[in-house]
């Protein structure tokens, strides 16, 4: 999602991978940037519990690069890059690699392009749909969205920022949407890259795995 304070791992060439990762992968990193992390944690868990933004391997000018929306905005980054802020090392994995499944590949080609198009919109704090800005995960879903005829694809459910015993909200979030001056969007339909991981759309594998 954002992460301004992760520790990098020792530089890391990761070239090799790009022969392997084949175009429009999705990679899903799970950071380590603080509380924040730990808050999105508790409400956004994916598949082998891990936390997760997610990200966009996808061909520019014909180079194959990452498009995710992080920071301040939908960028590019290298797969170097990518590898070296997830902070892996040979025994810590923090990036879990999916396709989509082969049935649903015909969507992937205009999902791509309206991906593609939105480099350079700002990142959304705020985590709210149609709003003109960009949040990892919506990126995504919205792209396959727009090639699905306007019909989802990956599918919404009703955020919360409250611990699941105390329904009482996390104290990161109180901090971050009052940073933003916005009310907290409690009950909002959205999405989290979590709930992508888990989708019975994708198929998620093993780096070893991957060809």
């Amino acid at each position: 999602m954002f992460c301004y304070c992760c520790t990098l791992a020792p530089s890391c060439n990761h070239s090799h991978l790009s022969e392997s990762l084949q175009e429009d992968d999705l990679l899903f990193q799970d950071l380590n940037c603080g509380d924040l992390c730990n808050a999105i944690e508790v409400f956004t868990e994916g598949v082998n519990g891990k936390y997760f933004s997610v990200q966009w391997w996808v061909k520019i000018n014909d180079t194959l690069k990452v498009v995710e929306a992080i920071g301040d905005k939908v960028q590019v980054n290298s797969l170097n890059n990518f590898f070296e802020r997830s902070g892996d090392t040979s025994t810590i994995k923090n990036v879990t690699i999916a396709r989509v499944k082969h049935n649903y590949k015909p969507l992937i080609t205009k999902a791509s392009a309206f991906a593609k198009q939105q480099i350079g919109q700002p990142y959304d704090n705020d985590f709210l749909l149609e709003n003109g800005k960009w949040f990892s995960s919506e990126l995504l879903y919205q792209s396959f969205k727009e090639s699905n005829n306007q019909n989802d694809f990956f599918r919404l459910e009703p955020m919360t920022f409250k611990y699941p015993k105390t329904k009482t909200f996390f104290p990161a979030w109180v901090d971050h949407f009052k940073q933003q001056n916005s009310e907290i969007p409690e009950g909002k339909q959205g999405v989290n890259p979590g709930l992508i991981s888990r989708s019975n759309k994708i198929q998620v594998l093993k780096l070893e795995h991957i060809k």
